[in-house]
């Protein structure tokens, strides 16, 4: 008994030393534009158009304060334009596309998983970033959760 309650606190104590935590950047204002597209994706990944909207204004917002943010800020206003959560679904693509080259090479602490879907706008697949190696897919949301994996990490 004594080893088994032994073996399972070493496993919960090791268990712990790999949570995944949110990254930290070098500048901590596109630490908060990363924090809003983060919270674009999840609305993406509910299918939940208006509360999409909301945070691309957000995002839209935060990158005006973010160096070399030029090229993200342009499809995030593209997005905030959307008139279907389908429309606001493709803009994401490029908007990822562009966030994954803004923040590579700026964190500090933790790390980014780049995921990609390869079944996304109509099979040329897509990018996003999460801070969880689980897929949550905001190309197709519930209708297909779990398509996709993680293609590279950024520290």
């Amino acid at each position: 008994m004594k080893k088994t309650m032994i073996m399972l606190c070493l496993a919960l104590v090791s268990g712990g030393a790999f949570a995944q935590t949110t990254p930290e950047f070098k500048n901590s204002k596109l630490g908060t534009a990363y924090d809003n597209y983060i919270q674009l994706k999840d609305e993406l990944v509910a299918s939940n158009y208006d509360n999409a909207k909301k945070m691309v204004n957000n995002l839209t917002k935060s990158l005006s304060e973010v160096p070399n943010s030029e090229k993200v800020l342009s499809q995030a206003s593209k997005l905030a334009s959307a008139a279907t959560i389908k429309d606001q679904r493709l803009i994401f693509t490029d908007l990822s596309n562009e966030m994954i080259n803004l923040v590579k090479g700026q964190v500090s602490k933790g790390q980014i998983f780049v995921a990609y879907c390869p079944m996304a706008n109509g099979n040329t697949g897509a990018s996003w970033l999460a801070n969880e190696k689980d897929i949550n897919n905001p190309y197709f949301g519930d209708m297909m959760l779990r398509c996709g994996s993680v293609k590279e990490t950024i520290n």
